[in-house]
């Protein structure tokens, strides 16, 4: 279920702040049209800080909806608090979700005992396959490999979304997991890398914009055609670069609404990006062939 490339689905919002629910559905569309493996809503690139819980979860039914079981729909329902993430996953499992993202605690930065302890508490709640989210950039606390590979030894925990930017943790995650555990790149940049390094696939920002050939890349990777997965990745090197030049999703939903798939709206505190880094955006995109 989880190799190849699953997209961190935006959230597409209207002018007024409302979810735009036709063009969700239409970039559902669009991705699954694309070849990509799955969808997965609200996440960091779904703006989730900023939606309500209730809104949460009604993307989460808008994308399983019009899924329509083509893909497998991974949920991002994690929090800062055990009981709402248990919570949000037990709604998002009830619309029938396929699986559920979870994210390390923010902020409150936990203990490694307490990492373990909140995973294996949300996995035992709810019996759904789960993704461990580590990106201690955003997040304060690296998960140390030793608490992964402890969490793994849970029958729903079948997965992790590896955002550490670090090539030896995620060579030691690699080796250090259960050989049918999936290791998954959060980063665009590393995505190439992590798969030639034993990795399944990636949780792509990019692939909102480009998702078929993102699916091309990695779907070249994992087949063992190093030389053409590597040439599409410096061909798409300077977009992976651009979806990072502001703080994620400003860049990829400024990319998307030139692109005509979204408008350019945002929730505050993400706010549009510079005019300079506007103009430098539209530029790779253009030299691409995108717009």
């Amino acid at each position: 279920m989880f190799r190849g490339v699953f997209t961190a689905l935006i959230t597409p919002f209207h002018a007024n702040g409302e979810i735009d629910e036709p063009a969700l559905r239409r970039i559902v569309n669009r991705q699954i049209a694309g070849g990509v493996a799955g969808l997965v809503p609200v996440g960091t690139t779904g703006e989730s800080p900023t939606v309500t819980h209730d809104e949460n979860i009604r993307v989460v039914e808008i994308v399983v909806d019009e899924a329509a079981g083509r893909v497998p729909v991974i949920a991002g329902t994690g929090s800062n608090s055990t009981a709402e993430a248990i919570d949000m996953t037990r709604r998002a499992k009830e619309i029938g979700a396929t699986a559920s993202l979870q994210v390390a605690p923010y902020y409150n930065k936990p203990s490694q005992e307490g990492f373990y302890r909140h995973f294996t508490a949300i996995a035992d709640a709810v019996d759904l396959p789960m993704v461990v989210y580590n990106i201690p950039g955003r997040t304060g606390k690296n998960i140390e490999t030793p608490t992964l590979v402890r969490i793994t030894a849970h029958e729903n925990v079948v997965a992790v979304k590896e955002a550490s930017g670090s090539i030896p943790q995620m060579m030691d995650v690699i080796q250090s997991v259960p050989d049918d555990f999936a290791v998954l790149s959060g980063d665009d940049n590393l995505a190439l890398a992590l798969t030639f390094l034993g990795g399944l696939g990636v949780i792509s920002v990019a692939s909102n914009l480009i998702p078929d050939r993102m699916s091309a890349m990695i779907a070249r990777a994992l087949e063992g055609d190093i030389e053409g997965a590597r040439n599409a990745h410096y061909e798409l090197l300077p977009l992976f670069k651009a979806v990072f030049v502001d703080t994620n999703p400003i860049p990829i939903k400024y990319m998307m609404s030139i692109a005509g798939h979204c408008e350019e709206a945002y929730r505050l505190p993400m706010v549009p990006l510079s005019e300079e880094n506007k103009a430098a955006v539209k530029g790779v995109v253009t030299s691409l062939g995108i717009v």
